[in-house]
């Protein structure tokens, strides 16, 4: 699993405007332009340095591309950025809807099964 690879898309795209409108908009699309554009760069600033074993493993790939954040905390995505990637994607439309907070309230209740348990590891 490249949990690592999957957590540095979603850090990413959580600090460009351009990348969270476009994986919100296309999400298939937006990952295969990240990836190779940013994906294998070490650093975002790097023009150097690129990794060769970085990649989606199929179920990752399939989580990203159908926005599936409840898949992606199974596979031991880190919460965090998950979190912070959807709210930026959605909280606009559920607050216009349902108000305050509502998009972090079905955040929770969509992971309510996990309740319990110690989260996923999230080690590489």
């Amino acid at each position: 699993m490249s949990k690592y690879y999957v957590n540095k898309f979603l850090f990413h795209t959580d600090r460009s405007p351009e990348l969270l409108a476009a994986y919100k908009t296309d999400p298939v699309a937006a990952l295969a332009r990240w990836e190779a554009e940013q994906g294998q760069w070490l650093d975002r600033h790097s023009t150097v340095e690129r990794t060769t074993w970085l990649y989606f493993t199929d179920e990752e790939r399939h989580a990203l591309e159908t926005q599936d954040h409840v898949k992606l905390f199974e596979l031991g995505v880190h919460w965090f950025p998950t979190l912070q990637v959807f709210v930026g994607m959605h909280e606009k439309d559920y607050e216009a809807r349902h108000g305050p907070l509502s998009y972090q309230r079905e955040f929770a209740a969509d992971l309510a099964h996990w309740r319990g348990r110690p989260h996923p590891s999230i080690q590489l």
